[in-house]
């Protein structure tokens, strides 16, 4: 049994004994989705996005490519690039990482990138210069129908969540994403999670 797949087990058992209130968080560093077309301007014509590890969101994987990303101020190298391929690209940052790259990255759920910012993106077999796909991706839960009855919340409702331990934050306005397809996972930035201490047992309590 994997490691996560251990923290998953004692993390069910913990909510159960707890609080059916409660949610696993997880910090999502930066990272990028790739269009098929995109991702054979910088890997090359017929590559594919070659899976790593699983994450937490069934489906969906770190894969093995990387790319750097250059803005007027600065460039990130060794970027995540998440699978599978997406209808358009899209790139999330946390703010610092806007920043210090010198790009425009609005507040924004995941697929809203229209009026976003512009960003390079180099990979080893040539770059492309999006107009458009740099967010800062809202924080959020993703949560199944079932979930979403336990907790008592609806599709696309505003929550706040407050997390404990040495450095103890309440998120607020955290958008509840409801899918069967989904894991219930909290996700934050990096940004978000220097704000607080998230040890091997992250947890949330949703405050409806």
């Amino acid at each position: 049994m994997s490691e996560t797949s251990m923290i998953d087990q004692v993390v069910s058992a913990v909510v159960d004994t707890i609080g059916r209130e409660y949610v696993q968080v997880e910090v999502s560093a930066r990272h990028v989705h790739l269009s098929q077309a995109d991702l054979e301007k910088l890997f090359g014509p017929g590559t594919t996005l070659t899976p790593k590890r699983e994450l937490s969101q069934p489906g969906q994987f770190l894969s093995e490519q990387r790319v750097t990303l250059v803005g007027p101020k600065g460039r990130k190298e060794n970027v995540s690039v998440l699978g599978p391929v997406r209808k358009a690209t899209q790139v999330e940052l946390s703010k610092s990482d806007a920043r210090g790259l010198g790009v425009k990255a609005p507040l924004r759920e995941s697929g809203d990138v229209a009026g976003s910012g512009s960003i390079t993106l180099e990979g080893p077999k040539g770059s492309i210069t999006i107009p458009e796909g740099v967010i800062v991706a809202h924080c959020h839960i993703h949560m199944t129908n079932a979930d979403a009855r336990r907790m008592g919340v609806a599709d696309n409702q505003h929550v706040s969540v407050e997390i404990g331990g040495e450095r103890p934050v309440v998120f607020k306005d955290v958008i509840v994403r409801v899918s069967d397809k989904y894991r219930c996972r909290m996700h934050i930035d990096t940004d978000e999670g220097n704000a607080t201490t998230l040890g091997k047992l992250p947890l949330g309590r949703v405050i409806k």
